[in-house]
């Protein structure tokens, strides 16, 4: 049976055509080397060289083995080396699930300087419903997921890489629209949209602390999963809503956006599988960990 060191071996030979120069390349003596040179012949049934005392020269059989050879150990050596990166991290396929707001914050500048730093990786990026998230990192659908703070959950790890403040979205003709900067007291009795608890909870323990702070239980109108809808019916006037800041990048008609006095922070984190074997998982979470300014 042929084997690889016999390839090169050859290839050495072939390239240089003198055994003194061959056995300095690859740093033996002369014998092995013809030991390996006659057991390739002898496995082939073919005659490679013609020797000539220390020289050698190819035969026609051996200048036909040596094109395939080398195009042999290219993609041997290829083959080993796309093995250390795949090990590394820096080559193979990593799925990644978000939730629709992280479009509009750390989602983008990560994506673009992973694909930058790791180009032999690819990148599959899915927006889904941000209540699936969870389960789906979970169940083995996605590698990681960057989601709202879920608190802690059984089986899965988070690390923070985004904090922001909310703020009040408002339809421009709302007395509210009208303060620069907003009070907690100042949203008694108004009817507010938000996410349900069992989609975002720490968001939504967010909203329901800062109501409280100002005295009163807040009074849900609409419960809705995705900060876009949330937003989307401010705007038709049908409540108010507490929402993350990078929500005013929406634009979107007749809708304003105010500071809170004293405004909690949510935060973003990414969420994986400890026991995830994929190692293009790792230096994708190294680069979301030096996402977060200190």
């Amino acid at each position: 049976m042929i084997d690889i060191r016999q390839m090169r071996y050859f290839v050495a030979l072939a390239e240089t055509l003198h055994f003194g120069r061959a056995t300095e390349r690859l740093h033996i003596s002369q014998p092995p080397l013809s030991r390996q040179i006659a057991a390739l012949e002898k496995e082939l049934g073919v005659r490679l060289f013609e020797r000539h005392s220390r020289r050698a020269t190819l035969t026609h059989a051996g200048r036909r083995f040596l094109e395939d050879a080398r195009a042999v150990l290219i993609g041997f050596d290829q083959a080993c080396r796309n093995a250390r990166l795949a090990e590394r991290g820096e080559l193979g396929e990593l799925s990644i699930g978000f939730m629709m707001h992280a479009a509009y914050t750390v989602l983008p500048g990560l994506a673009r300087r992973h694909m930058a730093s790791h180009p032999g990786v690819r990148v599959e990026l899915r927006e889904v419903v941000p209540a699936t998230l969870a389960d789906a990192v979970l169940a083995g659908r996605f590698d990681a997921a960057i989601m709202f703070n879920p608190g802690p959950i059984r089986g899965l790890d988070t690390y923070t890489i985004y904090r922001e403040r909310l703020c009040l979205a408002v339809h421009s003709s709302h007395p509210l629209a009208g303060h620069a900067v907003i009070r907690a007291k100042q949203l008694n009795g108004e009817p507010l949209i938000a996410v349900p608890t069992d989609v975002a909870p720490k968001l939504r323990e967010a909203i329901v602390a800062y109501c409280r702070s100002g005295g009163f239980e807040p009074t849900f109108r609409l419960e809705v999963a995705l900060q876009q809808t949330i937003v989307n019916l401010v705007a038709e006037n049908l409540g108010i809503a507490l929402v993350p800041q990078s929500m005013g990048q929406l634009g979107i008609a007749n809708l304003v956006h105010r500071k809170l006095e004293k405004a909690p922070t949510i935060e973003h984190v990414v969420a994986w599988r400890p026991g995830n074997l994929n190692p293009a998982l790792r230096p994708f979470l190294e680069e979301a960990r030096a996402a977060l300014a200190p």
